[in-house]
């Protein structure tokens, strides 16, 4: 499984994982997958779109899944 570093970062907004995961082009495609219910944050369907992801949640989309680690 495939891990996601915040380096020194408390946080990362969900929009922004998946632009920066390379699982959406924009941000606005990021929000549409998101406000669509096409992601999850550990096993539960996530539809905020700035949901802040920290250090041990599983985010799930489009058959791939990362682990966000600190």
């Amino acid at each position: 499984m495939a891990t996601f570093s915040l380096g020194k970062f408390p946080h990362v907004e969900l929009c922004d994982l998946l632009k920066l995961e390379g699982w959406s082009e924009s941000g606005a495609q990021a929000k549409a997958f998101i406000a669509g219910g096409l992601v999850t944050v550990d096993g539960q369907v996530e539809t905020r779109k700035r949901c802040k992801i920290v250090s041990g949640q599983k985010v799930t989309f489009g058959g791939q899944s990362i682990t966000v680690t600190e």
